[in-house]
This record gives C-alpha cells, sequence and structure tokens, in this order.
C-alpha cells in the first residue's frame, strides 16, 4: 500500500482547525462547495461533489476534537475505495500543525500523483481559511492539471 503524506503549519488554535475539518461550512470553505454531510444510524456520511469531473462519499471513522479527524472512502473514483483520509492536529506557540495522510493506496498510479498536488492545494486553501477566513474550494481552486 502506498500513502499520500502532507504536513502544513496554521497560525490557530486546533479548535479552529477542527471545524474547518468537521463542519459543513468549513469543509465547504477550503475543499469543495459541494459539500453534503448527514447522520445515519451507521455514522456521519460526507459527500464531496466536483462538478462535472467527480465526486467523493466518505464515512466518518474518528473525530477527536482539536486532535485528530479520519474518514473512509466508500464511493467516487475507483482507486480512493478503501483509502482513508486523515488529520492529526498538534497545537505548539499559537500554531497547530496539521500532519495530513491520504492512506492505503493500491499502487501509485498517475492519478495518485495528481491527487497528491491537489492535497496540497486543498492543504493551503485550508490554512487560509482558517488564517484569514477564505479558502480556496472548487471550482476557485488552483488547477494543477489540464482543464477541459
Amino acid at each position: 500500500m502506498v500513502d499520500i503524506l502532507h504536513a502544513v503549519s496554521v497560525r490557530a488554535p486546533a479548535g479552529a482547525v477542527y471545524d474547518a475539518l468537521t463542519s459543513r461550512e468549513g469543509l465547504a470553505g477550503w475543499w469543495t462547495e459541494e459539500t453534503t454531510t448527514s447522520l445515519t444510524d451507521a455514522g456521519e456520511k460526507l459527500h464531496f461533489g466536483f462538478g462535472g469531473r467527480g465526486f467523493f462519499d466518505m464515512d466518518v471513522v474518528e473525530r477527536h476534537p482539536a486532535e485528530r479527524v479520519a474518514w473512509r472512502v466508500t464511493d467516487g473514483p475507483e482507486e480512493w475505495i478503501g483509502t482513508s483520509i486523515e488529520w492529526d492536529l498538534a497545537s505548539e506557540g499559537g500554531f497547530t500543525d496539521v500532519t495530513f495522510r491520504h492512506c492505503d493506496w493500491r499502487e501509485p498510479v498517475p492519478f495518485m500523483h495528481h491527487c497528491s498536488t491537489k492535497w496540497a492545494t486543498f492543504l493551503l486553501s485550508l490554512k487560509s481559511l482558517v488564517e484569514t477566513g477564505a479558502g480556496a474550494p472548487f471550482p476557485d481552486d488552483v488547477q494543477v492539471g489540464r482543464v477541459s
């Protein structure tokens, strides 16, 4: 298995970063405006749309306030299904260090390389949202590949 790994420091309390990772408004403010959440008997479900470019469905598997968030991908591109997305948060000296992992890719296919770069841009969008109040979620995100 292969993982995507990134880290970024945010000048804000861990609680503010946690809120941006766990609320519909926060997620829509840095990842995609097409964000929905729902509670079911099995737990929290997340749906992220990217216009005609695809979608991702996730189950929330861990939430520890101001410390950790983890999801399991249940639907979307074949390469993502069964992978996990995790954030660990640690505060020190007015900063929150965000350690990000998109785990358990079966192999490092070209789409994984693209997704790694996109995750980096979205983590910077998260940083911007928490620090300034304005992120760059889809459809206003940084384009890194060919767009049709």
